[in-house]
């Protein structure tokens, strides 16, 4: 997944990023169990994402490693072709737990369809209802989380929140239960009663229209790979907690992208491949985003 953060967010986060770079530097690319200390003393467990399936013969050596993999129920961000469709049971049968997600729609897909006539709520409600069918299909039992990718952060326009919000209430009146990847990286949002810009976050906004609205309860994948609080590219049996992103009571946290975004990741830099991305060790040596979690089945797929 790739997260568009403006310019100016950016800008903000690489100065707090640059503040404690000395200290991150000299990260090691894979950590040693318990080199990752969280803010809890209850289990915290490594999952991974990425666009293309590795393969049946990767998942052996993968499993050493992550408890949970992100699954696609839709063509993942910039792709024609889906390769998670059909997957879910040698997942399950390999030990995988599973962050299922959606791609969502960019805001200049949902002004072109209102623009045809077809209203921003009526495209959430359409495009959750190919989301559950497809999570039918593929076998996920009832109550399973499906997550709807909303890549774009900042506060959403209203035509994003109404499109959103369609999307997870439709989830909800289904047998699943809805929940978000969003981003929880501070976002400019004006000024604030003080006359000091003010920040948001893509989950703030969404928590705040939740709760205005009395919606169903959302559930979080939070993506915050600025280093810090993200530690980088740090695989560990001992994971940073969810609630270390700044985002507490999140499903999972999105600590780690492929290729890294440079303006927000300096500090952690060694800790990535020298291409930028975040690699397993070989023999799997595959580029993977790396989350974390409380559950080896964040979205209670199994």
């Amino acid at each position: 997944m790739r997260l568009f953060i403006l310019a100016a967010t950016a800008a903000i986060i690489a100065t707090a990023a640059l503040a404690s770079a000395a200290a991150l530097a000299q990260q090691p690319p894979v950590a040693q169990p318990g080199a990752n200390q969280s803010r809890s003393s209850a289990r915290v467990y490594l999952g991974f994402d990425r666009n293309q399936y590795p393969g049946d013969a990767a998942l052996p050596e993968l499993r050493k490693l992550f408890a949970f993999t992100g699954y696609w129920l839709t063509n993942p961000p910039g792709e024609t072709h889906n390769s998670w469709l059909g997957k879910r049971d040698i997942l399950r049968r390999a030990g995988f737990g599973f962050l299922v997600v959606a791609n969502g729609r960019l805001d200049r897909e949902i002004a072109r369809a209102a623009k045809q006539g077809k209203s921003p709520a009526a495209f959430g409600r359409q495009d959750a209802a190919a989301a559950v069918a497809t999570a039918r299909r593929e076998g996920f039992p009832p109550h399973t989380i499906l997550f709807l990718d909303q890549e774009e952060g900042g506060r959403l326009l209203s035509e994003q929140a109404d499109y959103l919000l369609a999307w997870t209430e439709a989830v909800a009146h289904s047998a699943f239960r809805p929940g978000v990847y969003a981003s929880g990286q501070p976002a400019p949002d004006g000024r604030g009663p003080d006359g000091k810009p003010g920040t948001i976050t893509t989950i703030e906004d969404i928590r705040q229209r939740v709760a205005a609205g009395h919606l169903h309860p959302v559930a979080f994948w939070v993506a915050q790979d600025a280093c810090p609080p993200s530690p980088g590219c740090v695989l560990s049996a001992n994971p940073p907690a969810p609630d270390a992103s700044g985002t507490l009571d999140a499903a999972a946290w999105q600590y780690a992208q492929s290729p890294r975004r440079q303006s927000i990741t300096q500090a952690c830099a060694r800790t990535y491949s020298p291409d930028g991305d975040c690699d397993t060790p070989a023999p799997a040596r595959f580029d993977v985003d790396l989350t974390s979690a409380p559950s080896p089945d964040p979205s209670h797929g199994r």
